[in-house]
């Protein structure tokens, strides 16, 4: 089977391409390196052709969808950190970009799956969350939302393809995947906490650390977009795929220093302080995973200490 995959330099991409090379498929990769990197995938150097370029580029994205029989779009500008200092140029890639890959798949009659998030349901008090829960978003001046607009959007578009011209995507909404690679660079919890622990440095939380999310380990979620690509009863169906075991942030901080033998302080600091104005947090992030359970029998097999335990050693 002939794979492309955009953002196969990133942290779930580059995961993906390893179980894909591992099950006997050729990969294709095209990342822009803006928060991927050339050291996630060295070591499929000679297994894998890879194009440095932007997902934006018509021509170029064009070509590699038509030389494939599988297309995993997997690129995004992602993090609250980089969304926040980077509004404009994350909206333009996580929607125009989006809207070049779609349009490439439906052109060529290619298999799609999208890789969403669960930052689309926003901050909806409702939990856990299930796909058909509302979307809850501020105020347009509450930046943070930006990236929830962009990726409803992208899924908006992807449906609309699948309705009216066939297109045959399958999207995968991920809550907080985790694992070895994860930078802590764009404000992602656990490889910030986890790198802190290992050096003995204070592990700094948000306001009081009540934030409750789920955390899902990489490995599980690559194994579910696989098995959701591979059944065609999925298409033009739409999926959570997170972890379980509701943890606050607090104690996660405490499980992180536990598991690590760290000698590490929690220090709490407002919202604020950590972020410009334009942010906002949601207060719970659990994902119903019911429905992902129900139709190709998928369920994480990770635990919140498996997975610590996961990225301490990649650090080490």
């Amino acid at each position: 089977m002939r794979t492309f995959i955009t953002g196969g330099a990133g942290f779930i991409g580059s995961h993906l391409a390893d179980a894909l090379i591992a099950r006997g498929d050729s990969v294709t990769i095209l990342d822009n390196l803006s928060t991927g990197s050339e050291k996630n995938i060295a070591h499929l150097e000679g297994k894998v052709t890879v194009h440095e370029g932007d997902i934006r580029d018509k021509e170029l994205v064009d070509k590699l969808v038509a030389e494939s029989d599988t297309v995993f779009h997997m690129a995004a500008a992602l993090g609250v950190k980089n969304i926040m200092e980077h509004t404009i140029e994350s909206i333009d890639r996580n929607f125009v970009g989006s809207e070049v890959v779609l349009n490439a798949a439906t052109k060529h009659d290619k298999r799609l799956l999208i890789a969403s998030t669960s930052e689309i349901y926003g901050k909806n008090p409702n939990q856990p969350l299930h796909e058909e829960s509302d979307r809850v978003v501020g105020a347009p001046q509450k930046i943070r939302w930006t990236y929830s607009d962009a990726k409803a959007l992208e899924e908006a578009v992807a449906h609309t393809l699948h309705k009216t011209h066939g297109l045959k995507v399958t999207t995968v909404r991920f809550f907080n995947t985790v694992g070895p690679r994860q930078t802590g660079q764009y404000g992602m919890v656990v490889p910030r906490f986890v790198q802190a622990a290992l050096k003995n440095e204070d592990i700094t939380i948000y306001d009081d650390g009540s934030q409750s999310r789920v955390f899902c380990h990489v490995e599980d979620a690559v194994c579910a977009v696989l098995s959701l690509i591979d059944s065609d009863s999925t298409i033009g169906d739409y999926f959570n795929v997170g972890g379980v075991g509701e943890t606050t942030i607090k104690e996660l901080a405490e499980t992180i220093i536990n598991r690590t033998n760290s000698q590490s302080v929690i220090k709490n600091i407002s919202y604020s302080d950590a972020y410009p104005v334009g942010f906002e947090d949601m207060q719970r992030r659990v994902p119903d995973i019911t429905k992902i359970k129900n139709s190709i029998n998928w369920q994480p097999t990770h635990t919140l200490e498996t997975i610590i335990d996961s990225v301490a050693k990649s650090f080490s």
